[in-house]
């Protein structure tokens, strides 16, 4: 049976930190690839070529706060994954400051760099990065068994980190026995048994199929929920970008376009680029009941009973705007919006909504 979301248990500090200062901080980040003498001397560039690199990133800052789901988004080339690399020093930057929790990344001494690698970063690969000999739980133990856990208490932590994300009952198969969506569970998994603090996701489900790939974003959604992880999120996908993202930032060519929610991108793209990239956005997929709802005066208390099927106008301030045209074609209105506790935070009407997916307003405010 497959267990419910728990907390599990903390294996670093977790100190307050200064609430007026954001948990990752980017400034100024570059990164230029040099060709290399043996390049030339290969006779992969001519001799007198006058090239002196390539810049992946260029100039980029941004800020991450602690429990946000961060998403940067470009085309192949842009530089998104470049950036997540310097983010856990797989690759040094060129330039600029990376600053996680006040401390510096770009000054760690080894052993330092090795601790914050092991305790306060993980990665999820595109391509799962399992070991094909191992088991799943000695899979998602190992980043345990590295830091010196010990055999049976690895075991435990990784065994209930499976079941959060659905694999209880799997816990010796082997790799090769999985599908794809499955293998990305356990990526989820290993990163939930470490305890890190932020988790870097480099396209983690774009070589799902469409149906898994909604199921893995809507998962990752539910565990963020309850664990609060700081994730870092490359993407390709705009759609995706805004469904999963609390900010959202734009790449071109090693540039940070722009950058904030979904709707910012929606509502004032920065420039025709932006433009051209939100255009056939399906805003009703992306848009959420939280984004538009109109503040209440007063909270109220959560409802005994609620959902679709109750015949209440309460939903969930997650909910896509597509999920709730058919409760307002009822003429339930206006919809009362809810948080995760139930308290309600907003009311939503139809004109709220109509308004929300027509992008004439943008467009006349442009055209001004």
């Amino acid at each position: 049976m497959t267990a419910q979301p728990t907390a599990l248990p903390t294996l670093h500090r977790e100190e307050p930190m200064d609430p007026d200062k954001p948990f990752i901080r980017v400034e100024n980040l570059t990164k230029v690839f040099h060709p290399g003498k043996n390049r030339r001397m290969l006779g992969l560039l001519p001799p007198k070529s006058g090239q002196k690199g390539f810049v992946a990133v260029d100039d980029v800052s941004f800020e991450v706060e602690r429990g946000q789901i961060f998403v940067i988004m470009g085309l192949s080339g842009s530089g998104k994954s470049t950036i997540i690399r310097m983010v856990n020093r797989l690759i040094d930057a060129s330039d600029g400051t990376i600053s996680v929790d006040g401390k510096d990344v770009r000054s760690l001494a080894p052993a330092a760099l090795r601790d914050y690698r092991n305790r306060t970063i993980n990665m999820v690969f595109q391509h799962f990065g399992l070991f094909p000999h191992k088991s799943l739980v000695d899979n998602v133990a190992f980043g345990l068994k590295v830091r010196g856990v010990d055999k049976e208490a690895r075991e435990a932590k990784a065994a209930e980190a499976l079941a959060i994300v659905g694999l209880g009952d799997r816990i010796h198969a082997m790799p090769d026995q999985l599908s794809g969506g499955m293998k990305q569970r356990v990526g989820l998994a290993r990163a939930l048994a470490t305890d890190a603090e932020i988790l870097l996701m480099d396209e983690p489900f774009s070589a799902l199929d469409p149906l898994i790939r909604k199921d893995m974003q809507e998962l990752l959604i539910k565990l963020q929920q309850n664990f609060k992880k700081t994730i870092i999120f490359v993407t390709h996908d705009l759609n995706e970008a805004m469904y999963l993202g609390d900010k959202i930032m734009v790449m071109k060519q090693g540039k940070n376009i722009q950058c904030g929610t979904a709707l910012d991108l929606l509502e004032a793209p920065a420039d025709p680029y932006i433009e051209d990239f939100v255009a056939e956005v399906d805003r009703s997929r992306v848009l959420t009941a939280g984004m538009i709802a109109r503040p209440t005066a007063s909270h109220s208390s959560p409802p005994e009973t609620g959902g679709f099927g109750s015949g209440s106008s309460r939903v969930p301030e997650g909910t896509v705007l597509h999920d709730l045209l058919p409760i307002l074609a009822t003429g339930s209105q206006p919809v009362e919006v809810t948080d995760q506790d139930g308290t309600i935070v907003g009311k939503i009407t139809a004109e709220d909504v109509f308004s929300a997916l027509s992008p004439s307003k943008r467009n006349s405010n442009n055209a001004a």
